[in-house]
């Protein structure tokens, strides 16, 4: 059985985006539709498109400057004063 970094996709709902890829990145992501297709046992068709979304989310899931970079930014949040009843506190925005 082979061992793909993807493995069955979740139903979620779409934002729609258009992109255009080079004919090679599509050629090579419909054949990797077709071995998920068989490789997961399901009766019909990965559809190519479908593939895209996971697949950035396993690249940003895995990039460790990434994620590092991310963390950075979190840390770095704007500090705003807040005045509650004549007191003065910091309060940190969350920014997810």
């Amino acid at each position: 059985m082979t061992k793909l970094k993807l493995g069955p996709l979740e139903d979620d709902k779409p934002v729609k985006l258009t992109t255009e890829l080079p004919a090679a990145v599509f050629r090579d992501l419909r054949s990797y539709a077709e071995i998920l297709t068989h490789s997961v046992g399901l009766m019909t068709r990965t559809e190519p498109a479908k593939l895209i979304a996971p697949m950035i989310e396993r690249l940003m899931a895995t990039d460790r400057a990434f994620a590092k970079a991310r963390r950075n930014a979190t840390q770095l949040a704007p500090r705003y004063s807040v005045h509650d009843a004549g007191q003065e506190t910091d309060a940190t925005m969350d920014c997810r």
